[in-house]
């Protein structure tokens, strides 16, 4: 079956944020994630779970291991398990990207920080 934002299982998460469900098992998760300006996520790590960020619209700085690093669209980055990171949209646009998870990240997040 196509699958695409209009049709994927949708969530928000961090009250402003969205979530998209495009693969979604225990050995792959794929999620389409929107992140308003200015807004952020908990610094966290996972266990198990090997991730990949991949920008497709906008601008994101993703802090890992307490190192600053600006994704412009159309670049990624790989974190590797127990690996603190924390995603962030500090532009004045929305910024849209992929997170790609192996196996899935659910039940496998440990937060670090929690400014909420």
């Amino acid at each position: 079956m196509k699958i695409s934002k209009k049709n994927a299982e949708h969530y928000i998460w961090g009250k402003l944020c969205d979530g998209w469900h495009l693969a979604k098992s225990n050995e792959l998760s794929i999620i389409h994630e929107k992140m308003p300006p200015h807004t952020t996520e908990n610094k966290h790590f996972h266990n198990k779970s090997k991730q990949f960020f991949f920008v497709l619209s906008g601008q994101a700085t993703i802090e890992v291991k307490d190192e600053m690093i600006l994704l412009n669209e159309h670049e990624g980055i790989e974190i590797l398990p127990n690996t603190p990171h924390q995603m962030m949209n500090n532009s004045s646009s929305d910024v849209e990207f992929l997170v790609i998870s192996t196996p899935t990240s659910k039940g496998d997040r440990v937060v670090v920080d929690n400014d909420d």
